[in-house]
C-alpha cells in the first residue's frame, strides 16, 4: 500500500473544550467548533475544513487548466455549502458549489471550466466510496 502525503497528518486535543491541533509536513492548523456546540469557535470545525477541502482543490484545478490554456481570467470564487436529505431511506449528503469567474466568458469556456471544476481530484474521490479505518 502507498499512502498519498508522505507523511502523515497528525492532531491532538487537550483540555480546552474541542480545540484541536492539526499538524502537516511543516505547518500547524488549530480547528475548533462553534460556540453553539461548546467550542470557542477559534478555528474551522469539520465541515468547514471539509469544503474548504473541496473549495481549495476546484481552485487549484482551475487555475491549472486556465493557466495551461492561456487563458486571460485573473480571479475566481467559490462558494460551498452542504445539506442533509434522506432519500430511499437512507441519509444523503449534497455539497453545492457556486464558482465565478471575476470576468464575463464566453459560455462555451464557461462550460468547459466548470467540467474541469467537476473533476478536481477531491471532489472525485468523495464522489466513490470511502472506507475509513482505525488502526492500532
Amino acid at each position: 500500500m502507498k499512502y498519498l502525503l508522505e507523511k502523515p497528518i497528525r492532531g491532538s486535543i487537550g483540555k480546552e473544550k474541542y480545540k484541536t491541533s492539526i499538524t502537516w509536513r511543516n505547518g500547524e492548523l488549530i480547528t475548533d467548533e462553534p460556540e453553539k456546540l461548546g467550542g470557542q469557535d477559534v478555528g474551522p470545525d469539520p465541515y468547514t475544513l471539509l469544503l474548504s477541502s473541496i473549495i481549495t482543490c476546484t481552485l487549484v484545478t482551475l487555475r491549472m487548466y486556465i493557466d495551461h490554456k492561456g487563458y486571460d481570467i485573473p480571479e475566481i470564487e467559490i462558494e460551498a455549502n452542504m445539506y442533509h436529505k434522506i432519500e430511499n431511506e437512507a441519509m444523503k449528503t449534497y455539497v453545492e458549489k457556486r464558482i465565478q469567474f471575476g470576468k464575463e466568458l464566453d459560455e462555451e469556456i464557461k462550460e468547459r471550466l466548470l467540467r474541469v471544476a467537476a473533476k478536481c481530484p477531491i471532489s472525485k474521490l468523495l464522489k466513490q466510496e470511502i472506507v475509513v479505518n482505525t488502526i492500532r
